[in-house]
């Protein structure tokens, strides 16, 4: 049996636009071709409704428990699940379930954005900047809770507003720079941990893959890699990668995963191998 189980999210989770359903259906042949098994498939593609976070979420609630139970199902086997997401608000569903069965596990979230505003605060009114804060037990979902932020690890967040930063001051949350000292400052804040990766396409340079939300002066596809092979050193429970697009916000052809897969390398390697 494979040490890992990957997953494929097809369901709502707050979404714009279909381009990550596209995006994670991608992401999901990508890791098959790797792996070589045939992930689980979880909800099927259906007309986004793009309003606000409380009808976005009584209408995905039913397709993330099911990702949920996917997640579950791979964890209570011994496996390491991999998942391919569509949006950030799909980790309301996967982390408490990581936090179940890997207490002392760091969440290290790679993400341009800290996704931990509540609905008292969120600007917005969108699901995914709330996905961290939910997973954590900020606000209840509906869906589990269980990761304290003291062990979540954020890197490459560069556009934060003032409650978040609040929350991030008072839970003691590691924020690492996405900057020079990038990987020397993850290997430090880890301190041995075991991890479990959370990737927002929006970490890297805006450049680099199709995103919802663009912000400048992200990671380097280098520098993701460095990252990985430095979370690849010890023990890795599992990954979720969210937010790719599969195409470009003016259309055009599909783009391929294949650079952030190879960027990523290290730790699929190491879960090949747990």
């Amino acid at each position: 049996m494979s040490p890992v189980a990957v997953t494929v999210y097809q369901g709502l989770a707050g979404d714009h636009n279909t381009r990550a359903i596209a995006g994670a259906r991608a992401i999901g042949e990508a890791l098959e071709a790797r792996f070589g098994i045939t992930p689980t498939v979880v909800a099927e593609a259906a007309p986004v409704l793009n309003t606000h976070w409380d009808v976005e979420l009584d209408a995905a609630r039913g397709e993330l428990r099911l990702l949920a139970e996917a997640v579950e199902a791979a964890a209570a086997a011994g496996r390491r699940p991999v998942t391919a997401l569509t949006r950030c608000a799909a980790a309301l569903a996967t982390l408490p379930v990581i936090a179940r069965h890997h207490p002392r596990a760091c969440v290290v979230w790679f993400d341009a954005h800290a996704d931990l505003n509540t609905p008292l605060t969120t600007p917005s009114g969108y699901l995914g900047g709330m996905a961290l804060a939910g997973a954590a037990g900020l606000w209840h979902a509906g869906l589990g809770t269980g990761h304290d932020l003291s062990h979540v690890v954020l890197v490459g967040t560069r556009e934060v507003d003032p409650t978040e930063q609040h929350v991030i001051e008072t839970h003691h949350v590691q924020v690492v720079k996405a900057d020079a000292h990038v990987v020397d400052a993850l290997r430090e804040a880890i301190d041995g941990r075991p991890v479990y990766v959370h990737l927002d396409c929006d970490v890297l340079d805006p450049d680099l893959v199709p995103t919802d939300y663009v912000a400048d002066d992200g990671l380097t596809f280098e520098q993701l890699r460095a990252t990985c092979a430095a979370i690849a050193e010890g023990e890795v429970v599992g990954l979720e990668i969210a937010e790719f697009e599969h195409m470009w916000h003016d259309g055009g052809t599909p783009v391929s995963p294949a650079p952030l897969i190879d960027a990523i390398e290290p730790l699929l390697a190491r879960l090949a191998r747990s």
